[in-house]
């Protein structure tokens, strides 16, 4: 057994007696080796902690972002919300359109009227339902998210679709409208109508082929729909005429006119001014032989007069 020891002498600066200490060589090394154990931990306490520290600062980092890309989540949810609610309103207005123009909707009616207006999906669940956790559904929420955008996608392209074909018959429609004859061609009264009559000139039992209206010379009397001028001159019977073609078969005729103001070729539009009234031709008196024709066969005049 080792009996060695080291002696520590303690001095003071006044003349007392110098103090003296025996420390066991064992018991030195044993403190030796126990503080350079202590020192050892203490290093990889301090720096355990300040691996902690680094940890924590990461992690409330990722936590942040975390909250901020689960609120952008909410926003995206809540704007296909938006746009559910918005293509619902346009799914109505487009069958408003249909019914007013009365074109048939091509696309499929299946399911209830309800949700045809409403729209997208059956999950009922909200936005905020996916986050009542942390980390709760986020990756659900995503998926559902995608395939809303995905379904909106189709859904704009169909109804992006529908709006088109509105759009080309509409159009077709406001064209056909506005080349079919609707209006009074002259101010007057009308002195003879469509049908069978007397004539003034023979005496005889005819067809009258058109309608009469009367009045002043020199009346304006204008376009009774849109159209191209494609004869404007003069005839035996209706004197200076002007015959306008609306293309679908329609042609109107104006006739025993005082002045023409269109050409041949020359397109027109609803009500404008033609010509004049007159009395020329076989006529006994001013006004204007207004007349009618569908695929060359003549038509009552009245019924394409709506005001």
């Amino acid at each position: 057994m080792d009996k060695r020891f080291y002696t520590l002498f303690v001095l003071t600066n006044d003349a007392s007696k110098a103090r003296q200490f025996r420390i066991p060589i064992k018991l030195f090394k044993a403190a030796s080796a126990l503080a350079v154990v202590f020192s050892i931990v203490l290093v990889y306490v301090f720096f355990d902690y300040a691996r902690l520290k680094a940890s924590d600062a990461e992690l409330s980092a990722i936590q942040k972002e975390n909250m901020s890309q689960k609120l952008e989540l909410q926003g995206f949810a809540a704007k296909i919300k938006e746009l559910e609610g918005h293509f619902a309103k346009l799914n109505l207005f487009d069958k408003k359109l249909r019914i007013i123009a009365n074109i048939d909707d091509p696309r499929p009616t299946g399911g209830s009227p309800d949700a045809q207006l409403m729209g997208m999906g059956g999950n009922t669940e909200t936005a905020e339902d996916y986050f009542s956790t942390p980390g709760a559904k986020v990756g659900a929420l995503v998926k559902q998210m995608s395939s809303d955008i995905t379904e909106l996608e189709t859904r704009a392209k169909t109804q992006e679709n529908s709006f088109t074909e509105l759009q080309e018959e509409l159009m077709r429609q406001s064209t056909m409208l506005a080349a079919t004859p609707s209006i009074w061609p002259s101010k007057g009264w009308v002195t003879s109508g469509y049908g069978e009559r007397t004539s003034p000139f023979t005496g005889f039992q005819g067809l009258h082929k058109g309608m009469d209206i009367a009045n002043r010379v020199g009346t304006p009397v204008v376009s009774s729909a849109e159209g191209i001028v494609v004869r404007a001159g003069d005839d035996p019977g209706l004197g200076k005429v002007v015959i306008i073609s609306h293309g679908m078969g329609l042609k109107t005729t104006y006739g025993h006119l005082s002045e023409l103001m269109v050409r041949q070729g020359q397109k027109v539009t609803r009500g404008q001014r033609i010509a004049s009234m007159g009395n020329t031709g076989r006529s006994t008196g001013p006004h204007l032989h207004y007349e009618v024709t569908q695929n060359g066969v003549s038509v009552n005049p009245s019924k394409y007069i709506l005001d």
